[in-house]
């Protein structure tokens, strides 16, 4: 009874920690996550023809600078969609005003409903203004945090020449330094692959639904492929979000039922395609959760972290089901963690 107690508090006390210490936490776990991502593709560069030469220093300095180059142009494509998004109401809000009138017509509704009444009932009822300085306050955080996470990354790579020399200075010996180190290299090559994976599945992903976008001329093409790779990250309810967005922006834009129905089809079997045919078989062992741990992680995170513990719900369970199930005595939970059985 006493342990049970104990434990209860200790998670209690855990909770509240990941909670408070959100500001500090979460750039410093998403680094932690994107070092996992830039060491593999780092380590894989070793395959290439040119880049394989490279020394191992050489070719973390060049996968850093390209992480830097990525997070300030992504900074950049969300600020410059919402001045155009913004620049854009004006014309969604007759195409959206047309199509509200036509299908009103075809269906003999007698008292057409216009743009002017759904708005009056619906958009007129929030007040915007309320929400410009929160936004402007979510903005520069993001940013801060896009700086966080690219400084703590930094700073990871350069530690982590020396960290196999403090393990051993830390285990207190040559024998049980090496099994440490040797039991972190395990941990670390299967989250690593992991997360590497993950990433480039999310890119590819990201990658057809750009080219779908553009080919249906959907505007800010660019700006949505990046979310719905995003997104990926999240199970189950990352893909249906996905799809949501750029599937009401064709309505605003085109003012047709018809290629918002072509959107959301096509966009949908991209996520097919990847989620139920590439994703198995390029994930392999290195993801088995179960679904049950997958949703209760994903309403774990979101309530500490909202959207970012979101995104952040399945690297973090997976990792530390990795971690599980390299360790001997903690293998156990990782067993029933996983969704076979097999770790």
């Amino acid at each position: 009874m006493r342990n049970t107690t104990y434990g209860f508090a200790l998670t209690l006390m855990i909770g509240w920690l990941l909670w408070i210490g959100k500001p500090v936490l979460l750039p410093v776990l998403a680094a932690v996550i994107s070092v996992y991502v830039l060491l593999t593709a780092a380590a894989s560069m070793q395959k290439l023809p040119v880049l394989g030469r490279l020394p191992t220093w050489a070719r973390h300095a060049l996968i850093l600078m390209l992480f830097t180059l990525v997070v300030i142009l992504l900074f950049i494509l969300v600020i410059n969609n919402l001045s155009q998004v913004a620049a854009a109401l004006p014309r969604y809000e007759t195409n959206l005003e047309m199509l509200i009138s036509r299908n009103a017509s075809l269906l003999g509704i007698e008292d057409e409903p216009t743009w002017e009444n759904v708005r009056s009932v619906t958009l007129d009822q929030v007040d915007f203004r309320s929400w410009v300085a929160p936004a402007l306050l979510s903005l520069r955080s993001f940013g801060t945090t896009l700086f966080l996470v690219v400084l703590y990354a930094s700073f990871f790579v350069a530690e982590r020449g020396a960290m196999a020399r403090k393990v051993v200075m830390a285990m207190g010996g040559e024998e049980a330094g090496s099994r440490a180190i040797s039991l972190l290299s395990r941990i670390n090559e299967r989250i690593g692959q992991y997360l590497f994976v993950k990433t480039m599945l999310n890119v590819i992903l990201g990658s057809i639904s750009f080219a779908i976008l553009l080919l249906l001329g959907i505007e800010f093409a660019l700006f949505w492929a990046v979310l719905i790779a995003f997104l990926n990250y999240i199970p189950y309810i990352g893909s249906l979000i996905g799809v949501i967005f750029p599937v009401l922006l064709s309505l605003a834009q085109f003012g047709t039922l018809g290629m918002a129905g072509a959107v959301m089809v096509t966009l949908t079997i991209a996520q097919v395609f990847v989620g139920a045919y590439l994703e198995p078989r390029l994930m392999g062992r290195t993801f088995n959760l179960s679904p049950f741990v997958v949703l209760l992680a994903l309403a774990f995170w979101s309530a500490l972290w909202g959207l970012p513990g979101a995104l952040l719900a399945v690297p973090l369970t997976a990792s530390l089901v990795l971690v599980l199930a390299e360790i001997k005595p903690a293998r156990p939970i990782a067993v029933l963690f996983s969704a076979n059985g097999k770790v």
